[in-house]
């Protein structure tokens, strides 16, 4: 890296620093007097709240708004670059515009991989204790699904409860079928399954078997038995946005599994795993269409620069948002709709960069 390079890397990386770290405080502030009350009247210890949930709340939030402040990082230092008229005296210089790019792609490279790491490794780490702290402090996670729990835990073999109760971990209405080239071969009925916490087993209650096989049907009746089914209680009920605590390598194994059963669920996951790994795309997207931006010399300065810099970069969280919504709830392909905003802006930074002074 030359002279110039570390002047602009380092211009660059410590604005960012400088204006998340301001805001980070700003949130928290506001953010502590919107949830008083609830720290009061649930009796959450100062010591959980500092280390439990803020101290595991900075890591997401700086992620969760890591393109924006990159996009306004570049834009602000390099309109006083451009205001101050040492973009022009670089360029002046011989030093070409893409070579003026080489900083900035260093520094936004770097962010990215600091961003890839946060979302997929960091933070669903640090996302635990904080939810934990949420779910006893703040506001319940656990959800129980509405009615008619549909279920594939092995290939050709489905489970269907009606409903169930995460609090007591009983459910009613059970049954478990088998299929063997498409013919029933087993079914298994029971008018409630509840967790033993002793034995670790499902426990059914007033159960009935029927069996089928080249001799007849054979039935079966009782009024308990202990099982060791492969269902795991977590899928019988909903726990709000999960996925916030699973790492990378856990986030695909979950979206296998769901697939493997039969779920429709896995959509919202594979939504949130390829925008795990577009955000960081985004970061180097935005910062070229900053540079674009912002190394022109205007009359209104740096606010301009700033006005239509923030205006893009919420058109890009808006878009990214809709997309979100068409493909969680409709037939949208996950990994597009990830990826459109970036396609988008991706198309408008090239055009921005071709205009850009040279």
């Amino acid at each position: 890296m030359k002279i110039i390079d570390k002047y602009i890397f380092k211009k660059f990386i410590g604005t960012f620093v400088y204006a998340i770290s301001l805001l980070i405080m700003i949130v928290i502030v506001f953010d502590v007097s919107e949830n008083i009350d609830r720290f009061i009247e649930n009796e959450a210890p100062l010591k959980a709240i500092v280390f439990d949930y803020y101290l595991n709340f900075i890591p997401y939030f700086i992620n969760l708004f890591i393109y924006l402040f990159t996009f306004i990082s570049v834009i602000f230092f390099t309109s006083k670059l451009a205001g101050d008229t040492e973009i022009i005296a670089i360029l002046s210089s011989g030093v070409s515009f893409r070579r003026l790019l080489l900083p900035y792609l260093m520094a936004s490279l770097l962010l990215a991989v600091f961003s890839f790491y946060l979302g997929n490794f960091l933070i669903p780490r640090t996302n635990h204790g904080r939810r934990m702290f949420k779910n006893a402090y703040m506001e319940k996670l656990n959800k129980d699904n509405e009615r008619n729990i549909h279920l594939q835990i092995s290939p050709g073999t489905f489970v269907y409860v009606e409903t169930y109760n995460s609090d007591y971990q009983v459910g009613y209405k059970f049954s478990l079928e088998k299929f063997e080239d498409q013919q029933l071969v087993y079914k298994l009925m029971a008018d409630r399954i509840a967790w033993d916490t002793v034995t670790n087993k499902w426990k059914l209650r007033n159960y009935y078997i029927r069996t089928i096989d080249s001799s007849g049907q054979h039935i079966f009746k009782g009024a308990e038995m202990d099982t060791s089914l492969v269902i795991k209680k977590r899928d019988l009920y909903k726990v709000k946005e999960d996925f916030e605590e699973m790492n990378f390598y856990e986030l695909n194994e979950y979206i296998a599994n769901e697939k493997r059963k039969g779920s429709i669920a896995y959509k919202k996951y594979e939504t949130e795993k390829h925008k795990r790994i577009a955000g960081p795309a985004a970061v180097i997207i935005l910062t070229f269409i900053g540079v674009a931006l912002s190394s022109r010399k205007v009359r209104g300065g740096i606010g301009m620069h700033l006005g239509v810099g923030i205006a893009l970069t919420f058109s890009y969280i808006l878009l990214l948002q809709v997309s979100t919504v068409f493909s969680t709830t409709g037939n949208l392909s996950p990994m597009v709709a990830a990826w459109i905003p970036n396609i988008i802006f991706f198309a408008i930074g090239l055009y921005l960069l071709k205009k850009a002074p040279k």
